[in-house]
């Protein structure tokens, strides 16, 4: 298999302003799938630069000469089926693709509803429309018994068990959840961040060679969205193409449509939300996955049959190597 280097050079800062995807702090006591606080402003574009920095690019190679263009798998979807879905009380649960690395749940009820997924010590809550609107979530915590439960605002932050079931859940492979649109990497395909997708996949060769045109497109057109940051509220969801069509968006904006673009393109991609060192930023990033090897970022190369991290907000923002570095610095909290 075909083996390219690609390079990115990082703007190097004089003094950091830290992009705030979140205040520090600890982990929060919520085991809540929230998005991060964002409480601190990005640094304006002026600010990122000093004379002889490096501003931010994406080198890779060229196709020299004729080449077979990448070629996507079939795209692979997420739906509801209401025709299948099961429960009681409002609530209603889609397990028919289960295997397929998703679920599919919808309620009704008068009060606020919050969603569980459970596999023995991980938890994932969300929060889900009361109107019956359906939502689709990953199974990320791989093969086993998971408890799926509803849950119904009764009084203050307290809430009750509306509807539970178990399933024994095998996945078709452990990448299923990762390339398929979810509430949290909301496509289909007809989005225009898929349909650019695949135009930039044209052009190259190789798996590595999309994400390089999609690192390079998202860093390069997307800036930080400070008021957006400031006024953020609980339970957002990004909407990828709209953070392509307006340029602006947060760190989960960032991951979710690089997610995305690459996830249309058959390419493994999580959206990953922890904590970065060594102020314990609370920050959204990508990982994603190919069986080649080459892509080398400051100071660590990508590594073949392995996940691999890609963290588009700090790289668009010009953020040195004490954030991006070997990787070690990031603490991974959730994964979508």
């Amino acid at each position: 298999m075909r083996r390219e280097k690609f390079i990115c050079a990082l703007a190097v800062l004089l003094v950091l302003l830290l992009c705030g995807c979140g205040g520090g702090g600890s982990k929060p006591e919520s085991d809540a799938a929230q998005p991060p606080e964002e409480t601190e402003a990005a640094p304006a574009e002026d600010e990122l630069l000093e004379d002889g920095d490096v501003p931010l690019t994406v080198f890779f190679s060229e196709p020299e000469g004729d080449f077979e263009p990448y070629e996507a798998p079939p795209f692979l979807d997420a739906e509801y089926h209401e025709d299948a879905a099961e429960g009681e009380n409002g609530a209603m649960l889609d397990l028919s693709c289960v295997s397929q690395g998703y679920i599919g749940v919808s309620a009704v009820s008068d009060s606020r509803l919050k969603f569980q997924v459970v596999k023995g010590e991980e938890k994932y809550t969300y929060d889900i429309a009361s109107d019956g609107e359906p939502s689709i979530f990953p199974l990320q915590c791989g093969d086993g018994e998971y408890r799926f439960r509803f849950m119904e605002n009764v009084a203050d932050s307290k809430y009750a068990e509306l509807y539970a079931r178990s399933c024994d859940v095998t996945l078709d492979d452990p990448f299923q959840p990762y390339l398929r649109p979810s509430d949290y990497v909301d496509y289909s395909r007809d989005s225009l961040c898929v349909e650019k997708a695949a135009e930039l996949a044209a052009a190259v060769p190789d798996a590595l060679g999309v994400v390089s045109r999609v690192f390079d497109l998202v860093t390069s057109t997307v800036v930080y969205d400070r008021e957006k940051a400031a006024n953020m509220q609980a339970g957002y969801l990004p909407e990828p193409d709209e953070t392509m069509t307006t340029g602006k968006g947060i760190c989960f904006d960032y991951a979710s449509l690089a997610a995305a673009m690459l996830r249309s393109q058959g390419i493994p991609t999580k959206v990953i939300f922890g904590y970065v060192s060594p102020n314990d930023v609370y920050h959204a990033w990508n990982m994603f996955y190919t069986e080649q090897t080459g892509w080398v970022t400051v100071s660590y190369e990508v590594s073949p049959d392995s996940w691999n991290r890609l963290d588009l907000t700090f790289s668009a923002g010009g953020a040195d190597d004490q954030f991006v570095g070997d990787g070690e610095n990031y603490s991974d909290v959730y994964f979508y």
